[in-house]
């Protein structure tokens, strides 16, 4: 699903470079779980981030699910992240004045989902996401863990093959963070969708199947292991 082979990634500001990411090597594959950590300065973001298309390399390759994502001009990272990629953010980044299923409901407006098929796929994920008969509610009338929730369900319905998930409990309380992995886990295994998480919540570390350490921008160790229920 995503292939990194020596990929590098230096910011210069005038007389200033920073080599965030010194040639990595990673395999991640279909229906994995992986949590990417690291102090800050490691290269965290800025891997999940060319992951994301949301950045480029300047040295290396990346394939995601067959697809060399270094010969994309900017239109068309942006295309692939509208169409193939699922974001889930810390901070929620729903619309306020839409409601749980218009946000959701947004993404697929995006592409030209017929209106039928939209309302169905909408409705049934709020449902598996635990929020049936909220779906008229604005995020304001929505608690934090309620607002990840239609985060999910956004990130989700488009079907991607993978969801990148930037420190998704960071404003969570640990019981309702706890009950966000829960979920993502059982999306993870019902929807064989590869979730990749950006994290320093040892909490998401212990769910993963799959552990990344980052460290000055090289892969510190890699850990496949059982993750909590």
């Amino acid at each position: 699903m995503i292939e990194l082979r020596n990929v590098k990634r230096t910011y210069v500001s005038g007389e200033v470079r920073v080599e965030a990411l010194r040639g990595i090597d990673l395999e991640i594959g279909r229906g994995e779980f992986v949590a990417i950590a690291g102090p800050s300065g490691s290269g965290k973001t800025t891997l999940m981030n060319i992951i994301g298309t949301i950045d480029r390399h300047d040295e290396g390759r990346v394939t995601i699910d067959g697809v060399d994502t270094g010969s994309m001009d900017k239109a068309a990272r942006a295309g692939y992240r509208r169409e193939r990629l699922g974001f889930v953010f810390q901070s929620y980044n729903l619309i306020p004045v839409l409601t749980a299923y218009e946000n959701v409901a947004f993404a697929l407006s995006l592409l030209g989902t017929p209106e039928k098929e939209a309302r169905e796929r909408v409705t049934a994920l709020l449902a598996e996401v635990g929020l049936a008969g909220m779906e008229d509610r604005i995020p304001a009338r929505l608690s934090g863990g309620q607002q990840q929730r239609v985060a999910i369900a956004r990130a989700l319905v488009k079907q991607p093959r993978i969801i990148l998930a930037d420190e998704p409990t960071a404003n969570l309380d640990s019981g309702t963070g706890e009950e966000i992995l829960k979920l993502m886990r059982e999306m993870n295994r019902r929807h064989d969708t590869t979730f990749v998480f950006c994290t320093h919540d040892p909490m998401v570390m212990d769910y993963a199947g799959r552990l990344i350490r980052l460290h000055d921008g090289l892969v510190q160790s890699d850990e496949r292991r059982e993750a909590s229920e």
